[in-house]
């Protein structure tokens, strides 16, 4: 009795041990209404776009003064943030998935980061603004 009673409080203690752990990483999201307030109320804020040039260059546009780091090179380059290690960060690809990778890759790095929820398409569905490198052609 005695020895199935500490498998059980051990088994639930390792089990809240591992909730715990994965609450601490799990990004925090934003949406892209908030995120518009909150760029507009605090410049301190950096924009990280972790999608492929030709998406940041391309007709989905990209948030105004956002950097660019494809997700996939983050890991190398993350050492080109490090003068704004103590600035907030939203990341944000095409649809929120590769930003939650991407902030991952800034938490684990020690930066302060949230995830922007439905990336750059739900940003455009709610029409807010954007920047274009390429104009349109009529």
């Amino acid at each position: 009795m005695k020895k199935k009673t500490l498998y059980i409080l051990l088994g639930s203690a390792i089990l809240l041990f591992t909730l715990l752990v994965y609450a601490q990483h799990e990004p925090e999201l934003m949406s892209p209404a908030d995120t518009q307030k909150a760029i507009q109320g605090d410049t301190s804020i950096v924009l990280l776009d972790v999608r492929m040039p030709s998406e940041f260059n391309g007709s989905t546009g990209h948030l105004a003064n956002a950097i660019l780091i494809p997700v996939q090179e983050l890991e190398q380059r993350v050492h080109e943030l490090q003068k704004y290690k103590q600035r907030p960060f939203i990341v944000y690809c095409r649809t929120g998935h590769r930003s939650t990778a991407g902030t991952d890759i800034l938490l684990k790095h020690g930066y302060h980061a949230r995830n922007m929820q439905g990336g750059i398409t739900q940003w455009n569905a709610e029409q807010l603004p954007i920047v274009l490198e390429t104009q349109p052609s009529h």
